[in-house]
């Protein structure tokens, strides 16, 4: 027994402890509700715009709620522990604020959910708090559960529309019942192992729950679907035999079986199988059957460290964000730190839970304490760990945070039984015989805690600039409708692409849709292409800033500062008379300069409008002229007879062998991607027939007009920051001696044009294994040619020498003029 002035300070020490944490609740929950209200004005970088208030609805229903269900506690359940009650507060609140966030009428609906289960919560407190009638009702309990259950076999609907009807509903309102039926199975596994102890060797006494629970689960998941709720079954059940009998080889055995039952289900189950594939390999097809778990992944990867800030983020981008997604919906927004906050909250209700049942009263609160910690804690994990890949998407929902009456209440139901036990302190613990189940499962449960977290962290910080950079990130595009967006210009800083509007409307505008395939676009549905993706960092404005501005520009609005414009070689006006002269042609024109490595000229056809994504970025990668693909960059060719120039400057015209023709290859870079700030195809291997781009012809030629030096290749020259203006940004390869110097002239000799500075060489047309007809056309200006040297490569997918010469001794034409 408790000596009464020790319970006295107890209980006044254990209130005063509870009125601390729930005044920091409030307190984070106040700031929460106050960062959603101002955080349009953060993403738009300015006052003048609609803030959100909505939500502070949800958050003064929560004030009211909890105070009066403080009150409450403090005069019924006086002794009952100080921490659990402000953890699901807190938790409750956040997911109220959280699911006004996303979707503010399910928030509303929420809120009502929450005042509904307040007004049961404290009118249930007053009620006596023997839990016997519990214990001696149990299949009452369990019969009426399951009755319920199966009315949703007849009546069963799905408030989202298709999928599992797990849901009965009327007046536009639904109710769950496999939710309260975990919470009525744990009270009867508790109340049916208490009344047997102790277990005799007999398997009898346990083979009938074992029925019926297996029974139970198999049905919900043969008739509803339901993964989730039958693996809560399984785990449950394991939970309780094994407190009841302290056997380890229960754990084994429930092992085995779940993994049989995991296994038939994959095999016979159509649902089964798509998750468990969608788990395996969501990469495969992201858009598709694994777009909520790819979607969920790169909404932590958003989030990082520190996250997003309330409101910063993009968590609508994940279906059913407010339910099934809701931890990575926090973890965008509140990051690596907000996340394991969340989840040490757990661990520390894990820890109480535990506690309250090794000091309860009798051998059926115990099991009682323990099954419902249990149910909450392995539910959490079992949703959380599918939100991170951790395990196969069951959708289940995480206690006290998802939206949800059913779950909020059944949440609220078990926190009341364990508030109840645990105010019994004047009463000696039940003893004990074998406290090793109960130390097992808490350490258990807190092990997969940690490793949730260490899940979370991988994904976050780890894995997340991975993630992000994905071309099918739209998170990015979304961003960039708040802050303005780099320029990218042409030679002559002529602009190329734009950003247009204000912020909230900015829009990518592309002024010259022929270069589409390398400027690329950035887009919410399609992601991001070509230099729009290569350069991303520079455009978005977190590479070349002062890092102090990166971070400040994230701490006040959650987002970088303005991008910075970005200067290409491009020579606009070359560039429209090759795309000009290729209209209705397929192939690829790259024009450098020979001494530097300068794209003057990369037009590749045909090409798209990025300005009409809207509609046709879905048939776009279904064309079968493959207007996505820059061929100039991205197209590999067979050379054909177009490598006879560099044979003749090798020296090697006369029955060269294998190992010299490959040192040769080698040095003139076609067994080499090109370094370019600019996605390219991977080279050929020396093993593999021969295939090359026009931009690595094109370097390779460069070598026959700058004596015999292959030059790196530039296209990319320069970003303009605030600092210090326009900052050359250097190459990412240096030149390279690739043909004797000494042999250069007699092999272009051989080319010249008449009265020309410059020579050609084409290639005799032929078609190569693919059936398509090509012909290669290249030029370049002369060794002693005392301006700027140039070349020019082209590809043609089709029989047209004439075309390509008039293209190429166009283009010269136009750049030796005086």
């Amino acid at each position: 027994m408790v000596n009464t002035s020790n319970r006295s300070t107890l209980t006044s020490s254990n209130n005063k402890l509870q009125y601390r944490l729930l005044q920091v609740s409030a307190i984070f929950l106040f700031l929460y509700a106050l960062a959603l209200t101002i955080a349009p004005a953060a993403r738009e970088r300015t006052w003048q715009t609609e803030y959100l208030w909505g939500h502070w609805i949800g958050l003064l229903l929560w004030v009211v709620v909890i105070t009066i269900a403080f009150n409450q506690l403090q005069k019924y359940l006086p002794d009952s522990d100080p921490f659990i009650f402000p953890i699901a507060a807190l938790l409750s609140g956040w997911g109220i604020l959280t699911v006004w966030r996303l979707v503010p009428a399910f928030g509303l609906r929420q809120t009502l959910w929450l005042l509904v289960v307040g007004i049961l919560f404290i009118f249930c407190l007053r009620l006596p708090g023997n839990l016997n009638f519990l214990r001696r009702y149990k299949y009452i309990w369990l019969a009426s559960g399951l009755l319920v259950t199966m009315l949703t076999f007849l009546f069963g609907v799905n408030p989202m529309g298709g999928g599992p009807r797990l849901w009965l509903g009327c007046c536009g309102i639904y109710f769950q019942p496999s939710e309260p039926l975990k919470l009525l199975l744990v009270i009867y596994l508790a109340a049916y192992f208490a009344d047997r102890i102790p277990l005799k060797l007999s398997i009898l006494p346990m083979f009938i729950p074992t029925m019926l629970v297996t029974g139970v689960a198999l049905s919900i998941l043969i008739f509803q679907q339901d993964l989730g709720t039958a693996s809560i079954f399984i785990f449950l059940y394991t939970v309780h035999l094994y407190m009841a009998s302290g056997r380890k080889r229960v754990l084994i055995i429930s092992l085995v079986g779940l993994g049989i039952s995991a296994i038939l289900g994959y095999f016979l189950f159509d649902v089964v199988r798509l998750r468990v594939d969608a788990w395996l390999n969501p990469w495969i097809d992201p858009s598709g059957r694994s777009y909520q778990i790819v979607q969920s992944l790169l909404a932590i990867a958003n989030g990082g460290l520190f996250g997003r800030g309330p409101g910063g983020g993009s968590p609508g981008l994940v279906p059913v964000a407010i339910s099934d997604f809701i931890y990575s919906s926090i973890s965008e927004e509140f990051g690596l730190v907000g996340s394991i906050a969340l989840l040490a909250l757990l661990g520390i209700f894990l820890a109480r839970g535990i506690r309250i049942a090794l000091h309860a009263t009798d051998r059926f609160r115990r099991y009682l304490a323990a099954g419902l910690t249990s149910f909450l804690i392995a539910q959490s994990i079992l949703i959380i760990a599918g939100n991170l890949r951790a395990l196969p998407l069951t959708g289940v929902t995480l206690p006290f945070v998802s939206y949800g009456g059913s779950s909020l209440l059944t949440s609220f139901i078990a926190l009341l039984l364990l508030l109840i036990i645990s105010n019994e302190i004047d009463i000696e613990p039940f003893p004990i015989p074998k406290p090793q189940p109960y130390f097992f499962l808490g350490y258990f449960l807190a092990i997969e805690l940690m490793v949730v977290s260490l899940a979370t962290g991988w994904w976050s910080v780890w894995r997340g600039p991975e993630l992000l950079s994905r071309t099918d990130n739209a998170r990015r595009s979304i961003s960039d409708r708040y802050v303005k967006r780099g320029s990218i210009l042409a030679r002559q800083d002529q602009p190329i692409t734009i950003t247009e509007g204000s912020s909230g409307n900015y829009i990518r505008t592309y002024l010259y849709p022929e270069l589409s395939p390398i400027t690329g676009y950035t887009h919410n549905i399609y992601g991001q292409a070509a230099l729009e993706f290569s350069l991303d960092d520079y455009l978005r404005g977190i590479q070349g800033n002062n890092s102090a501005l990166i971070w400040w520009d994230h701490l006040l609005y959650g987002q970088p500062p303005p991008g910075l414009d970005v200067r290409l070689s491009i020579n606009l006006e070359l560039q429209r008379q090759a795309d000009e002269l290729m209209t209705d042609h397929k192939g690829a024109v790259v024009m450098l300069n020979a001494a530097s490595g300068e794209i003057l000229v990369m037009s590749s056809h045909p090409n798209y409008d990025p300005n009409l994504l809207d509609e046709t970025g879905s048939s776009l990668a279904q064309d079968a002229e493959r207007p996505l693909i820059n061929r100039a960059a991205q197209g590999l060719y067979p050379p054909g007879d177009a490598l006879k120039p560099f044979l003749i400057a090798a020296g090697l015209t006369e029955n060269p062998t294998k190992d010299t023709q490959l040192n040769l290859y080698q040095v003139l870079g076609f067994y080499t991607s090109p370094d370019l700030r600019l996605p390219v195809a991977p080279a050929a291997h020396p093993t593999e027939d021969l295939r090359i781009s026009p931009l690595q012809m094109a370097l390779a030629v460069a070598a026959l007009s700058n004596e015999g030096i292959r030059p790196p290749a530039r296209l990319a020259m320069a970003v303009k920051t605030p600092q210090q203006g326009w900052v050359i940004l250097p190459a990412l390869s240096d030149p390279v001696q690739a043909l004797p110097a000494e042999s250069i002239a007699e092999s272009i000799n051989q080319f010249l044009v008449s009265n020309q500075p410059y020579w050609e060489y084409a290639s005799s047309p032929w078609d190569d294994s693919e059936n398509r007809s090509l012909t290669w056309y290249m030029a370049g200006t002369l060794i002693d040619w005392q301006g700027t040297p140039l070349v020019v490569t082209i590809l043609l997918e089709e029989h047209n020498t004439n075309l390509a010469r008039e293209i190429g001794q166009s283009l010269l034409s136009m750049s030796l003029q005086p």
